[in-house]
């Protein structure tokens, strides 16, 4: 596997003279009923590595969809196609799609597969990757046909069909840019992916979901009081959250998909949940025994051990990817900083020393970061640590208070909360590199502490 690095481009000619491909033949199989797919081409190499700080976009050209028949609602549907396609393609952070205006052919009329495609005519406007479409609809019925391309090698490097009702179209063109995200970067990206977070109704809290753009919104709780601190399981199936709704913060276990699940309700406070990964069990701060300490439970909220045993209140437990860690939150010097547990060896590490309050850490995908929020000169910022170097980089600055970091499922992003609005909390997207902080929801109210699910395709 080859990455690139620095301000260099996957398209440079120097670039292909030092590269050695290595080719590993695979097959990628990805389940789903409603299409059928031509075999994907294996990949060389990662054109893009998505944790480079000094990224810079790839100019990605996404033509108009080939209507094959030519009535109005498969043109229609091919221009919403188009539409969803550009969209998520943007959303990356890494791929910037180009203005149509440039196009110097339209493969909608000329041809959308490898030999009808005159490369020169993207290559010339600075296309480094081509993306073309056709759709067939029939009584409802839609097919879609997706490639990309390679502009510079001349070279087919995804081809899928899709088909499935109209309604699945944005399902479908989500899959292929899961496709395009594997082939890319090596990552199946955010696409099959989703968002937990707090928003207010009616000055109540509760818990709502979107997909990852945004899109989609769902309430999931009415409690009509106060839900907090949304947590999803590693298959996206259980959500994991705290209300006050009976009173004292008790933590309610949800099976999302078959409605069904379990409320831990010990004495004292029950609080900030976290799933294994792998794993129906979760860790949790209960205060039972005195002050909150982190406790491993089961899917019923069954205590299996105690992981915390301080003086100083411990909360905010976060799993490592291989689930033999924790990252948490306590107070055991006086003030709160961000500690790791080995749960083998029950060696504990203090890792943040700068600032005098540094809480709601989160592990990277790829187990090697921690975000945190670190405050200083009562300014609430966003950092990231390579655990290795201890050295934290700050990715918020001078825009409002940034707090509940949440990773991406491919360690590309991070979803957090910000003030710079207004003052108002509204819920934000950034690249793991601190660029491209944009909003992510239009929502009445407030919305906080989004946590990203990490189900993959």
């Amino acid at each position: 596997m080859v990455s690139f690095a620095g301000n260099k481009r996957y398209c440079s000619h120097d670039m292909f003279n030092k590269i050695i491909l290595f080719i590993l033949y695979c097959f990628l199989g990805v389940g789903c009923s409603l299409f059928f797919s031509i075999p994907v081409y294996a990949r060389d190499y990662d054109y893009i590595n998505v944790s480079n700080p000094f990224l810079k976009k790839t100019p990605v050209a996404v033509t108009e969809f080939k209507a094959f028949n030519g009535h109005a609602t498969e043109v229609k549907d091919g221009k919403t196609a188009r539409y969803i396609l550009k969209e998520a393609l943007e959303f990356t952070g890494y791929l910037k799609t180009m203005n149509s205006v440039a196009f110097l052919s339209n493969p909608a009329e000329s041809g959308i597969q490898l030999a009808q495609i005159s490369f020169r005519d993207w290559t010339g406007i600075g296309a480094e990757l081509l993306v073309t479409g056709g759709i067939v609809e029939n009584q409802g019925k839609v097919k879609l046909q997706l490639r990309l391309f390679d502009t510079f090698k001349t070279k087919l490097l995804v081809g899928k069909v899709y088909t499935g009702s109209r309604s699945q179209i944005r399902q479908m063109i989500h899959l292929f840019c899961s496709e395009i995200s594997y082939k890319l970067t090596g990552k199946w990206g955010v696409f099959n992916s989703k968002i937990a977070f707090v928003s207010t109704v009616k000055g109540k809290k509760e818990i709502f979901t979107c997909d990852f753009d945004g899109q989609n919104i769902k309430q999931i709780t009415s409690h009509k009081s106060i839900s907090l601190s949304p947590s999803w399981s590693f298959d996206g199936k259980w959500l994991a959250y705290v209300s006050y709704a009976r009173g004292n913060p008790q933590i309610f276990i949800k099976n999302l998909r078959e409605k069904r699940g379990s409320i831990v309700n010990y004495k004292g406070m029950n609080i900030s949940p976290d799933w294994m990964p792998g794993q129906l069990k979760l860790a949790a701060a209960l205060s039972f025994s005195g002050d909150q300490e982190i406790y491993l439970l089961t899917v019923k909220g069954e205590i299996i051990k105690r992981i915390t045993r301080n003086w100083g209140i411990d909360v905010s437990p976060r799993f490592s990817p291989d689930g033999k860690r924790i990252v948490f939150t306590s107070k055991r010097i006086g003030t709160p900083q961000v500690y790791i547990k080995d749960l083998e060896s029950a060696r504990v590490q203090r890792l943040t020393f700068k600032g005098l309050n540094n809480t709601s850490a989160a592990w990277s995908p790829d187990g090697g970061k921690i975000a945190y929020v670190g405050i200083e000169k009562n300014n609430i910022n966003i950092f990231v640590m390579n655990i290795d170097s201890g050295m934290p980089v700050q990715l918020t600055r001078n825009a409002g208070d940034n707090e509940d970091p949440a990773w991406s499922p491919d360690g590309s992003m991070l979803t957090f909360t910000s003030t710079r609005e207004g003052g108002i909390p509204r819920i934000f997207v950034m690249n793991a590199s601190g660029s491209d902080q944009r909003r992510l929801l239009r929502l009445k109210g407030k919305q906080t502490q989004p946590d990203w699910s990490m189900s993959k395709n």
